[in-house]
């Protein structure tokens, strides 16, 4: 039986991967900050599934949750088959508007902890000639939205290029881009949402359903919707110049997750 870990696993996006994995009978490694919820999370997918459940409780803007979480990566008696860094978050305002600090903790997560987790899982998945990757980004890496958008356009290119030098290896990684879905994202944040037209929200476990398919396929980049494949395909062709005033009019803050 293999085994995922998932950072961000107790809501949105990470608790959509963990009820299907579950549900397709992989154990589980689950990573969030909060360890309550953690363990009653942990309970529920063991009961309904009858999967093994371990939990990490870790904080990804910390050089010691980082470090605890790659350790549990690279453990060779314990190996992760599959791993889900999903754990990001949003900050509420425009650029200078927005705390240094606060935004240096988004870098951390968003780009040093994916770097240093997926280093440490990779690593060990070479070893063994097997072995996936999904780094959650977001369609907010192709217009240009802030410190949010350009931590995912990272995601995205560190994903991509990991990927090309890693073919060939049984490794595969891919760069997950969802659209707005409804998750607890923008709650957390203090984001409104009701600038938001409905038919742009995804629902959590048709996303992960898509995204698993797009991995098995070998694809290094998902955008798991056909809505938002085509916004995409009308952003490649729009002047950045032009789409960074819309971005700006629409919020720049109202980053997908």
């Amino acid at each position: 039986m293999t085994t995922a870990l998932i950072t961000g696993s107790t809501a949105g996006i990470g608790a959509a991967f963990a009820r299907r994995l579950a549900a397709d009978g992989h154990n589980l490694v689950l990573v969030a900050r909060d360890t309550k919820r953690l363990h009653e999370q942990a309970t529920e997918l063991h009961d309904r599934h009858g999967v093994e459940v371990e939990v990490v409780t870790a904080d990804l803007a910390t050089d010691d949750g980082i470090e605890t979480v790659a350790a549990r990566l690279s453990d060779r008696r314990n190996p992760v088959d599959l791993l889900i860094n999903n754990a990001g978050f949003g900050n509420k305002g425009r650029y200078l508007d927005v705390p240094m600090a606060d935004e240096l903790k988004m870098l951390k997560v968003h780009c040093e902890a994916v770097l240093r987790l997926t280093s440490a899982a990779t690593e060990a998945m070479r070893e063994r000639g097997r072995g996936g990757v999904v780094n959650v980004a977001s369609v907010a890496a192709f217009v240009p939205r802030g410190t949010y958008g350009a931590s995912k356009a990272w995601v995205v290119q560190f994903t991509q290029g990991a990927a090309k030098d890693l073919a060939g290896s049984g490794v595969r990684l891919m760069a997950l881009c969802p659209g707005f879905v409804r998750t607890e994202f923008h709650q957390r944040a203090g984001m409104g949402t009701d600038n938001i037209p409905g038919w742009m929200w995804l629902d959590a476990d048709k996303l992960v359903a898509a995204a698993l398919s797009d991995l098995a396929r070998g694809k290094s980049l998902s955008i798991p919707d056909p809505r938002y494949k085509a916004l995409m395909g009308i952003v490649k062709v729009t002047p950045r110049a032009l789409l960074g005033g819309i971005t700006s009019r629409t919020g720049r803050k109202y980053g997908p997750q």
